[in-house]
This record gives C-alpha cells, structure tokens and sequence, in this order.
C-alpha cells in the first residue's frame, strides 16, 4: 500500500489520538495506521484528513466520517482475520480500505455510480484487492453473499433495516446508527439464534440512509 507523501506522521498522530480516546483493539488502531486516509478526501481537504473530529464533504452531499467514528464502529464490530463483511455506504472508500486490513472478504454497497466509481479507483491504487463494490440499494443488504460476520451502515437509518439483521451470521454483527435526519445513536445487534440482542455505543450525526428500508428523499 503506497502512501501520499508526507502525511505519515500525521497519521501516527491520528492513531495516538484514537488511542488517547479509548480505542483499545490493536488490530483495528494497525489499521488506520496504514490505511492513507488523505487519499480519500479531495486533495483541498488533504491538510485536515487526520483530526480526529473532522467530517469531510466528498461531493454528493456525502462526507466521510470522522476518524474516532470510524475507528469506534469498525471496533464494536469485532472483526476477525477471516471473517466476511458488508459495508452498506461505500463512499469515498476508507472504511472498506480499513476493513479490508481486518477480514477476508469486504463486500461494500453505494447508491451513488459516480462514488463508487472514485472509491473503487482508490482501492485499486492502493493495491487493495479483497474489496467489492456495487451500486445498489444498500438497505437491501447483498443476499448473494449472505451471511456476513459484520455489517457497518455508514449512513443514518429511521429503524434497524430488517434485511440487514437477516443478513447476519449467528454471532454477527450489526453496526448502524439509527434515529432522526439530524442525530442518531450508533447501534451494535448481536444475532444471537432466532433472537437479537442490542447495545448502543454512541452519539452521532451521519448522512441518512436512502432505500426502501431507509430514509426517502436525497442523501446516501
């Protein structure tokens, strides 16, 4: 994985900075530490990709989220060396890079072509090949390569979206932040047999997650 010049330290710093914040999961602070986030941010928003408190606009009314969020939702996760993952909001394409460093498999969805069109040229030049991307509803979940181990929404769902906790491994993971357009409370459901077993892990304010299972109107 090649890295954009000069940003190196200060991805060191971001991981520091993660750590002072209570992220504890080696693997996943190994992750951001390689993954050059710079090259996922338009090059005007290069200088802040690293604070750990800073959304940035990727066009399309999308953002990619902040450092400490992506760090805290890939480690409720609780992802393993083989697992299989689906990520429902592709975006700019630096969640998929970071989970690709932890599971087998990443499958990521985006409704937006030219999106995933940018996010897949990234992936590609940095040599990531255990990443698939499509265009499609996201809330839908990908069927074709149920079940998933873990399943990150990166974008704001009204409730849980029912295919995706369908889509769950016995065991998996849901990671979803869920409530109103304007603020939401990351969700972690565990599938546990035929039931499910819920846990909140924070505060946040994503784009909204547009489909059938989602919110209707403009965004993801």
């Amino acid at each position: 994985m090649t890295a954009a010049d000069g940003y190196d330290y200060r991805r060191v710093q971001m991981v520091e900075a993660l750590e002072r914040l209570g992220i504890t999961d080696l693997r996943v602070l190994e992750a951001m530490r390689r993954v050059p986030r710079d090259l996922f941010v338009p090059e005007a928003y290069r200088q802040v990709a690293y604070s750990e408190d800073v959304s940035i606009n990727i066009g399309e009314g999308q953002t990619i989220s902040q450092p400490r969020v992506v760090a805290s939702m890939t480690q409720a996760a609780r992802i393993g060396a083989d697992d299989k993952v689906l990520e429902i909001g592709t975006g700019s394409g630096y969640q998929a890079a970071v989970l690709a460093q932890l599971a087998r498999f990443v499958f990521s969805v985006e409704r937006i072509p030219s999106l995933a069109r940018t996010a897949k040229a990234t992936l590609d030049h940095l040599g990531i090949e255990n990443v698939t991307v499509k265009v499609m509803d996201g809330t839908l979940g990908w069927r074709a390569f149920a079940p998933f181990d873990a399943i990150l929404v990166t974008a704001a769902a009204p409730e849980v979206p029912q295919p995706l906790v369908e889509q769950l491994a016995e065991g998996g993971r849901l990671v979803v932040p869920v409530g109103a357009r304007d603020t939401q409370v990351i969700r972690v459901v565990e599938r546990r047999g035929a039931r499910t077993v819920v846990s909140e892990l924070q505060g946040a304010c994503f784009v909204p997650l547009i489909g059938r299972h989602g919110w209707a109107g403009e965004g993801r």
